[in-house]
């Protein structure tokens, strides 16, 4: 089962040093030491060694060792010895690494060969039905092994083919998780940071004290936004400061339900006045369901923030026996300041429209509905369903 794992050499030579070593004993008990020479030892190792290439070329491999062995035969040396071992691995190697209908017929070709050159060369050989049948069946289970091999090795190159179809999957589908952090992270301080810029250059001259506050913001979504990009990126490097995995670091970035009263108080400081109800029982949550939940919070609250202008929104978590509830309202767009609608309007025109595409696929995966578009009455809403299942549970278990 191991030859087709082995180097070509590793089963050359002990083959070559059988062949060679067990023609002599052959030879003393046939009584015919008197006809073993150099040529006889020559053509005992060119039988294996034409076993060298037998991976890249099987079928001719089986011709050659097949073509060596008749010249051993047509010099009458020893007929009984093993030299035939060559010819056994070569018909083997044929099937394993070759078509399969021409190596079959190739293997019965060739032993019929031998065989029949045998018959005439050989005083003490006779081919017979008897003689026939017993190569005939020894050929065939040489054959039968043969495929049973072959069967097995395409079997564990599928399975190989497998995994490393699903380990570009699985980094695929990482790299798109990543990225739908970063689009989310970078989304929500980026507009709060824009938006809070241009308040602060409307505002600078006549309103000096709210130019400061829409400063200090600006500063602080700053800071946020790149603690929160130095945990993305963590994930993509986890190896403490001598290049070792330590397995301390978090094996994805840190987003949960826990974060969402510091998010919705940054969105009132930014302006947005954020309302939050929630309905059943507040409870632990599996993994990728409080990691998309502020995702999807942050982000239908930073699309409000950046297109709706001046408003009101509302987020309601609804916590079921086995799912999670979400919805984010806002009242549409309303009047203020030249300067606040000023810096929406800038705001608005930095929209990429990835963000709920990323929220609905985000859901999704997690085997949940996201459903976003105009309120009855003005106004718009994001809502999204997840399946819970239980408690919290870390990354890889099963659902």
């Amino acid at each position: 089962m191991l030859l087709a794992a082995l180097p070509p050499y590793a089963v050359v030579i002990p083959l070559a040093v059988i062949q060679v070593g067990a023609t002599f004993p052959a030879a003393y008990f046939q009584e015919l030491t008197g006809h073993v020479n150099a040529l006889t030892v020559l053509l005992t190792l060119l039988g294996p060694l034409c076993l060298l290439r037998r991976r890249s070329h099987p079928l001719p491999t089986l011709a050659a060792v097949v073509v060596v062995t008749v010249g051993y035969l047509l010099l009458r040396f020893p007929v009984f010895g093993p030299v035939y071992l060559s010819v056994v691995v070569a018909v083997f190697n044929a099937v394993l690494h070759g078509p399969r209908l021409l190596a079959w017929l190739s293997a019965w070709w060739g032993v019929a060969v031998v065989l029949v050159v045998m018959d005439l060369v050989s005083a003490t050989y006779t081919l017979g039905v008897a003689q026939a049948a017993f190569a005939s069946a020894w050929l065939t289970l040489i054959l039968v092994l043969a495929e049973i091999v072959k069967a097995r090795n395409e079997r564990m190159a599928q399975a190989e083919t497998a995994r490393a179809e699903q380990t570009k999957r699985q980094a695929s589908e990482e790299r798109l998780r990543i990225a739908r952090e970063v689009h989310d992270v970078l989304a929500h301080h980026v507009s709060l940071i824009n938006v809070q810029s241009g308040v602060a250059l409307h505002l600078i001259d006549e309103q000096p004290e709210q130019a400061r506050q829409a400063l200090s913001a600006i500063k602080q979504s700053s800071k946020e936004v790149l603690v929160e990009l130095r945990n993305i990126l963590g994930v993509l490097q986890d190896v403490d400061g001598n290049g070792r995995d330590d397995g301390s670091a978090p094996r994805q970035p840190v987003a949960s339900l826990d974060q969402l009263d510091r998010l919705l108080e940054r969105m009132r400081e930014a302006g947005l006045p954020v309302n939050l109800d929630i309905e059943g029982d507040r409870r632990p949550l599996p993994s990728g369901v409080d990691a998309a939940a502020l995702r999807i919070v942050q982000e239908s609250l930073t699309n409000t923030y950046r297109h709706a202008g001046p408003t009101q929104a509302t987020v309601v978590l609804s916590y079921l026996p086995e799912e999670l509830r979400i919805r984010v309202d806002d009242n549409g767009r309303g009047d203020a300041s030249a300067a606040a609608s000023a810096a929406s309007t800038a705001a608005s025109s930095m929209g990429s429209g990835h963000g709920l595409t990323g929220m609905r696929q985000r859901t999704e995966a997690l085997g949940g509905t996201l459903t976003a578009g105009p309120r009855p009455g003005g106004g718009f809403r994001v809502a999204a369903a997840m399946p819970t299942r239980g408690g919290r549970r870390t990354e890889g278990e099963s659902e």
